[in-house]
């Protein structure tokens, strides 16, 4: 499997993907992914980042999965194109309103597999998030510079 990365800048860990292309060329590479992973943070330019418009430039038959978060998502656009066949199946660990209410349309989409949110579940995973915990806690009252920070004009 050849794993391309798409970053707002185009920059990213070359360790991790064979390619990184910068967000405003989504379009551009859409067509050659067989899979599309979306794994970004909210904000006001990720919303509805795949709808439609994306979906139609994606190969016939490609596989969409959303890790992220709902809104990143147009679900409407997903539905129609699970129905017409144009995508072959979906994986939405997120979805716009959780829980997912019994009436929502998902539930009848074709080819689509819906999770409870829990994609960043392992069995590590209580381990990794207190030892990030105590390492914070150390710079914190040491009085350092603080790791994983929020930047508020990015909104991640």
């Amino acid at each position: 499997m050849q794993v391309w990365g798409v970053t707002r800048s185009g920059r990213g860990d070359s360790s991790l993907a064979e390619k990184i292309v910068p967000a405003k060329d989504l379009l551009a590479v859409l067509p050659e992914a067989d899979y599309v992973v979306i794994a970004t943070p909210e904000t006001n330019e990720t919303k509805h980042l795949i709808g439609a418009k994306e979906i139609a430039k994606m190969k016939r038959g490609a596989r969409l999965l959303n890790l992220g978060r709902g809104s990143l998502l147009d679900e409407m656009a997903l539905i129609g194109a699970l129905e017409s066949g144009e995508l072959a199946g979906a994986a939405l660990d997120v979805t716009s309103i959780e829980p997912l209410p019994p009436h929502s349309p998902l539930w009848k989409a074709p080819n689509l597999f819906i999770a409870p949110h829990t994609s960043g579940v392992s069995e590590r995973l209580w381990e990794r998030q207190t030892t990030m915990l105590l390492e914070l806690m150390e710079l914190w009252f040491s009085g350092s510079e603080m790791t994983n920070v929020v930047d508020l004009a990015r909104g991640y």
